[in-house]
Order: C-alpha cells, then sequence, then structure tokens
C-alpha cells in the first residue's frame, strides 16, 4: 500500500503537467481560430515533433479539425475547454489571484486570463472574450448598457456572441460619451452598435465630440435630440468600460501642454469615463463631456471594468480605489503586479 501511495505521489505531478500541456495546447488553438502547426509550436516554444504527437492526440478524441490551411478547435473541444477552465484556473493559480483582488477591493466578481494582453494578440482575444462572457452575464434583457470605447473594448465586442438564452429583446446599447477622434472601429459609438448587433439588442448613438470647449457643450446641450439621447445614457443600469494610463489618455486626446501638466501636478495616474484619477482614487480631474456623470457612475448598478497588460497595473489599482467597481476582467500580467503591491 505503501508503495502505491509513493507511485501515486510521484505520478500526479507528471499528469498534471500533460493536463496543463494538452490545455495549453487546446486553449491557443481555440484563440488562433485557425493555426498552423509550425506557427502554434513557435507561440508554445515547443518542438514540431511534440506537437504532432499532442494535436495527433487531440484530432483522435475530436476535439481539433486539422485541415489543409491548419488545425482549428472543434465544437466537442470548445465544451471540454469551458468545462476545465474553473479548474484549469486553479492549476494554472488564477483562481488565487482572482480572490486575492476580490477581497482587497471589495468586488462583487475578478476574472483573470492567463498571459499579457500587451504583448500577444491571443491573450487580447482571451481578454475581450471572457470581458464579453462576463458581460452577458451580468445583461438581462431591458436594460441600457453603457459602454467607452479604446481597443480592448473593441475586441470584448469582436468575441460578443448571441446568448443561450435568446436574444436581449428590450435591451438597448448605447455610448457612455461622445466619441475620441480615434478610428472609427474603437469608438463608442461603433463598439455599441456592434454588440447590440451581437445579442439581438437595439443601439442608440451620441453624434458628438468627446472633448468639447464651453460654448459648444453649451450649445449642444440644449439640443432636443441631443438631450434625449444623453437622458437614456444616464439611465443605465449596466455599465461597461476600460482603464487607461492617465498621460497616455492625455496626449491621445490632443490635451494642450498646461493641461498635461496640470494633470500631472495633480498625480493624475489613471483614466475612465472621462475622469482622471489619482492613486487613491480620487478624482483629479474631469473632461467637459456629453455622456454619463460622476453621478450617474455611482448609483449605476453594476459597473464592468475590462483592462490589461502590465503597464496598466497602477492605472487599475487607482480606479479601484475610487471605490464604485463591481467586476473585473483582466489579464494574468496586471492581476500579479496589482498583488505584488497588496503583499
Amino acid at each position: 500500500m505503501r508503495n502505491l501511495l509513493e507511485l501515486q505521489e510521484q505520478l500526479l505531478p507528471d499528469l498534471m503537467d500533460i493536463l496543463k500541456r494538452r490545455y495549453t495546447i487546446l486553449h491557443q488553438i481555440m484563440l488562433s481560430g485557425m493555426v498552423g502547426r509550425r506557427t502554434l509550436a513557435a507561440s508554445l516554444s515547443m518542438t514540431e515533433r511534440v506537437l504532432r504527437a499532442e494535436t495527433d492526440l487531440l484530432k483522435a478524441q475530436g476535439l481539433i479539425e486539422i485541415e489543409t490551411l491548419g488545425m482549428r478547435i472543434s465544437s466537442s473541444g470548445q465544451n471540454l475547454l469551458d468545462q476545465l477552465e474553473p479548474v484549469m484556473n486553479d492549476l494554472f493559480g488564477l483562481a488565487d489571484l482572482e480572490d486575492k483582488i476580490r477581497e482587497a477591493y471589495g468586488l462583487r466578481k475578478v476574472v483573470v486570463v492567463p498571459g499579457d494582453s500587451e504583448s500577444s494578440a491571443d491573450v487580447k482575444r482571451e481578454l475581450g472574450r471572457a470581458g464579453a462572457r462576463t458581460l452577458l452575464n451580468y445583461v438581462n434583457s431591458g436594460d441600457i448598457i453603457a459602454v467607452t470605447g479604446g481597443s480592448t473594448l473593441a475586441e470584448v465586442a469582436e468575441q460578443m456572441s448571441p446568448p443561450s438564452a435568446g436574444p436581449l429583446t428590450g435591451s438597448w446599447f448605447v455610448p457612455a460619451r461622445g466619441g475620441l477622434g480615434e478610428s472609427m472601429e474603437i469608438q463608442a459609438n461603433t463598439i455599441a452598435s456592434k454588440m447590440a448587433k451581437k445579442v439581438g439588442a437595439e443601439y442608440r448613438l451620441l453624434h458628438v465630440p468627446d472633448l468639447l470647449s464651453d460654448d459648444a457643450y453649451q450649445s449642444l446641450v440644449q439640443d432636443h435630440h441631443i438631450r434625449d439621447i444623453v437622458n437614456v445614457i444616464r439611465r443605465s443600469c449596466v455599465i461597461v468600460h476600460g482603464i487607461g494610463d492617465a498621460m497616455e489618455m492625455a496626449h491621445r486626446r490632443k490635451l494642450d501642454e498646461p493641461s498635461i501638466k496640470d494633470l500631472k501636478a495633480e498625480g493624475a495616474i489613471a483614466e475612465s469615463f472621462g475622469y482622471y484619477f489619482s492613486e487613491d482614487g480620487t478624482v483629479v480631474h474631469r473632461m467637459l463631456t456629453l455622456g454619463l456623470r460622476l453621478e450617474d457612475i455611482m448609483r449605476t448598478e453594476t459597473i464592468i471594468g475590462i483592462a490589461g497588460g502590465r503597464s496598466k497595473a497602477k492605472a487599475i489599482h487607482a480606479v479601484l480605489k475610487f471605490g464604485h467597481e463591481d467586476i473585473l476582467v483582466m489579464d494574468e500580467a496586471a492581476a500579479l503586479e496589482i498583488a505584488k503591491s497588496l503583499d
């Protein structure tokens, strides 16, 4: 009996390593959509010989399909990934990270995806997929959902799919505020409309600039069409938003040098919803913009932040210290950086 127990103890780590390796391969194929063996081997730092043996096994089990153009996951493989995800999060240590951050900031839920979205497009897609799935878990028919712009939220929209329970009839997706003046693909209007179309909801758009002068603001706020959509936005019961570095966002908004100097002097390190936050979560500056106000954010039922990358850790921390976040979806790189600061 003792020898049997010792043998089990010796074999268990090897079995866990095999499970992790096969899950990682299957997960990477899912993220890639269609991928060749050589490309996959390089991305996983694995020899083609070892990968061929593993993918042949996955094919024999009906988990992947191998075609002339490459490999892709099967419906059975996708179902297995979904079932294994909670178990693998424990094995990879992500569940502990989620619990640590959730408890530290008093959040309702934290979701951590493996990797660094700043250095990997595949991780960025996985962050978007996790964000899309999380958002749909907290949205009901008839809800108004406000979304911000940015590349991360654009990836969330890209990864959204029709809910299994059916279309979100009676729900409305709206931009949280005006456009940033960047490419159309990452503007809030575009993202809101794309999300709505994918889940069978309605949408309304706000065709105004993100940054307004006092005169422009006073003029637009009097327009009854603008006022109507702004009133809808301010009734949102779910907000989904990205989190940006304060200086990066200031430059993207083309703020003048005196304004940027003021932000630095005020200790701004994060931007979200058009507000700039210091390290302790204090709002130190707000943009003159139409859309969500601070009081709207503070009374919203569910706020979902989605952000990733090691460099975003301080900005994420600042927004969490603001104290009105409910759900956070992030990548492992940012989570590890935040966890270090909590030790």
